[in-house]
């Protein structure tokens, strides 16, 4: 019988898995007669065999490498991601105060205009006549006042005099004091009037950027209804309007109270981002809480003011709200994926150690918080607040290397094990590894 067809006996099954490289529960399969014996069970069984030698729980089963981060507590920022829809900082309806026939758009739709600047011409003839006529009862009656006061100033010596009668000198003043109230009439005729006629100039009340016109020339501008022309914004600040859940703000309210958080003097900053979840260069600061919840929602409405000079926002995007200044003093993270998830809640493996003293993994189940961005190359990390003290050495790297509670491990830190993976030379290119003889050549 060939070499390479040559089926080894029971007893010499583990050298000859050790002399192939296959680790233990690898399916074996033998070629034997063109048949395929799959010796799985047999390799299980002799290896648990070998390991019934009173030396621990985990003898039989190789120590497994991992990476081990020693956690310390340090103060954590952390920040806190709403969605929100921005808004002009002022939004005002543009809206005719007079009836007239638009003679005349005077800006152009979407444009930054400013304040005062005229947007709607309407007829204004009437309004005109109506003025002018205004203006000559204010002469009428001014001329009117001034007869009436020469009057009364020619009379009112000879009345200190007696020279006239007392019924004289009463119609005298009372013609002066109807004149007087007369002209007031006049002049708050013709004051109106003006403001009518200048209402035929619809201008811009706010510096800001104004949308699509809603009626153009020609149309029926009514001040009692239907009079709305245009919309514009402030959009320098910005509005940024979002909400808070009940639950999220009661939680934020009871770790201030215990200390477990602390926000910066200047209170919470505020980030953006757009909808591809990238940060914006827009920023700002949290300048509304409301102190009621919604009553449909429950939620607590809250807003943010932006500095948006370069027009980078405009109003109606919905976007990304992070708010930022807070942090979690003398607190423990570590990266997310050394946090498991078991039948009884999450946990993490720290090295301990087993009953020969040597490194082991063991469980500690923890009570999580939030995710948080550490430093360095970690991206994405996670609050421990319970099952993890300072000092201690959590696995973070080689969790799935672990089968068992109390399995043997060999840890190393971040540093050694870049170190012990430079220090391992790559199998030149068609040589076999060491230790590792070729694939048995076919029939």
């Amino acid at each position: 019988m060939p070499a390479s067809t040559r089926t080894p006996s029971l007893k010499h099954l583990p050298r000859y898995a050790a002399i192939v490289g296959e680790p233990a529960g690898t399916a074996l399969s033998i070629q034997a007669g063109g048949l395929k014996a799959t010796v799985t069970g047999l390799l299980l069984m002799i290896i648990a065999s070998c390991g019934q030698g009173g030396h621990g729980d985990h003898v039989g089963m190789p120590p497994a490498m991992v990476t081990y981060e020693v956690a310390a507590a340090r103060d954590i920022p952390v920040e806190y991601e709403f969605v929100g829809q921005t808004n002009g900082s002022r939004e005002v309806e543009i809206r005719a105060r007079v009836n007239g026939i638009i003679e005349k758009r005077l800006y152009e739709e979407g444009a930054t205009v400013k304040a005062g600047q005229p947007l709607f011409r309407l007829e204004s003839s009437l309004y005109a006549a109506a003025a002018a006529q205004a203006e000559a009862g204010l002469a009428a009656a001014d001329a009117n006042l001034k007869q009436a006061e020469r009057e009364y100033a020619r009379l009112k010596p000879l009345i200190e005099a007696k020279a006239i009668s007392q019924k004289e000198w009463d119609g005298a003043a009372s013609a002066f004091d109807i004149a007087k109230a007369q002209f007031k009439q006049a002049e708050a005729q013709f004051t109106s009037s003006k403001v009518e006629l200048g209402y035929t100039y619809i201008k811009a009340p706010i510096s800001g950027v104004i949308g699509r016109a809603l009626k153009m020339e020609g149309s029926l501008a009514n001040a009692a209804n239907d009079s709305l022309l245009a919309t514009m914004a402030q959009t320098d600040p910005m509005h940024v309007n979002f909400a808070i859940a009940e639950r999220d703000r009661n939680e934020l309210q009871s770790e201030l109270g215990a200390g477990t958080l602390k926000l910066a003097k200047t209170g919470y900053s505020v980030k953006l981002k757009n909808s591809e979840g990238q940060f914006l260069k827009a920023t700002g600061k949290m300048s509304f809480s409301d102190y009621k919840a919604d009553a449909n929602t429950g939620a607590y409405a809250a807003r943010a003011e932006i500095a948006n000079a370069d027009n980078t926002l405009t109003p109606g995007q919905f976007v990304r709200v992070v708010l930022t200044g807070a942090s979690h003093p003398a607190a423990i993270a570590l990266p997310q994926r050394a946090v498991l998830d078991g039948p009884q809640g999450k946990f993490v493996y720290v090295v301990g150690k087993g009953k020969d003293g040597k490194p082991a993994a063991e469980p500690h189940p923890i009570v999580p918080g939030e995710w948080v961005a550490l430093d360095g190359q970690e991206k994405n990390g996670w609050i421990i607040r319970q099952g993890v003290k300072a000092g201690d050495q959590v696995i973070v790297d080689g969790t799935a290397r672990i089968f068992a509670p109390g399995q043997p491990i060999v840890p190393m830190t971040a540093a050694e094990a870049k170190k012990a993976a430079g220090a391992e030379p790559a199998p030149a290119a068609g040589k076999p590894e060491a230790g590792k003889p070729s694939a048995p050549a076919k029939n």
